[in-house]
């Protein structure tokens, strides 16, 4: 890497087992996204930088260019490609901070906490243009129709899962409706626009589209777990945050479904009030209904699906990092 490489967190660095195989081409993006968090206006580039690297895997990049590099691609567009989808994703951490009146990720403080909501939200609407800049730089009508669309679905996603909130009645069709919008949907983006961009067979293409949706239903459903029986160091939030906020995530939902009345009236006053009163109490009804086995065993569900998308692939190391990565999403403790 040269030596005017900008510095990468632990968990983003090219050479983790995940990035080996593409890992001139992570560099390349790293180098892009401070390139492009350039602006007049300094308190842009300081919240820009402070969000993008405070961590994270940075997954979707790291989408476009496996699904991209497994087909072939020998061009350099798909750098731009997955800076512009890692510039979606932030945006999306700002706004959604903002929303939920977050003040930890990943172990540090949110943007909102530290420079307060309006900047917050404005450098997320920065990020977003930036993104469709980057989009006319990579030139293909059907990859700005593809990402165009998900960033309508993603929007979609989020404000049904605000009109859940405190909603005990949301049933499991309605919760994956909500993870397919609000999650998956930038999964499913960044590997299939990586296969338009390698001119993938029309069989190619729509396995890379289903591959990254089933992937992040498969993260999101990990993530709804951990809420209830992680490690809050590692995860960097606290354990019961989304109870403290009122959603009602699959976890909620299948203990409702399977446990005493008793059990699923307070489920239901622990949803409807928020906060952590019934933590406890919640935390000993997931356990014992079984609600945290069926969440893994449909995120595993997810998992497998993603990676029988991968048959449609030729043979190479980097349909091998596809496979370790659908692994790898029902595995991890963060």
């Amino acid at each position: 890497m040269p030596a005017n490489a900008p510095p990468q967190s632990p968990s983003a660095t090219a050479n983790s087992s995940l990035h080996a195989v593409v890992a001139d081409d992570f560099a390349a993006v790293n180098r892009t996204i401070l390139d492009q968090l350039a602006s007049r206006i300094p308190l842009v580039e300081t919240i820009g930088q402070y969000i993008i690297e405070s961590g994270g895997k940075r997954l979707r990049p790291l989408l476009v260019l496996l699904a991209a590099r497994s087909l072939g691609y020998a061009g350099d567009r798909h750098v731009t490609l997955a800076t512009l989808v890692e510039f979606m994703h932030t945006s999306t951490l700002l706004h959604d901070d903002v929303v939920d009146e977050s003040h930890m990720r990943r172990g540090k403080a949110t943007a909102n906490d530290s420079w307060g909501n309006a900047p917050s939200v404005l450098v997320g609407d920065f990020l977003y243009s930036r993104s469709f800049q980057m989009m006319v730089e990579v030139g293909s009508m059907r990859i700005m129709e593809v990402l165009s669309q998900a960033t309508c679905t993603i929007a979609e996603g989020e404000v049904q899962q605000l009109t859940n909130v405190g909603n005990p009645d949301t049933d499991e069709a309605a919760y994956f409706e909500t993870i397919q919008g609000k999650t998956a949907m930038l999964f499913e983006a960044a590997s299939h626009s990586g296969a338009i961009l390698a001119d993938a067979t029309p069989e190619q293409e729509v396995a890379l589209q289903h591959y990254g949706r089933y992937l992040g239903l498969a993260f999101q459903l990990i993530d709804d777990l951990l809420d209830y029986q992680g490690d809050a160091e590692a995860m960097g939030k606290n354990v019961g945050d989304d109870l403290a906020e009122g959603k009602p995530t699959l976890p909620l939902i299948q203990a409702m479904a399977t446990g005493t009345p008793e059990q699923r009236t307070l489920i239901r006053r622990a949803i409807r009030q928020g906060g952590l009163d019934h933590l406890d109490e919640v935390l000993a009804i997931v356990h014992d209904t079984g609600a945290l086995e069926y969440t893994r065993a449909r995120a595993e569900e997810m998992a497998d699906k993603a990676l029988a998308q991968l048959d449609a692939l030729p043979d190479s190391p980097y349909r091998d990092s596809m496979a370790h990565l659908a692994r790898l999403a029902v595995d991890r403790q963060s």
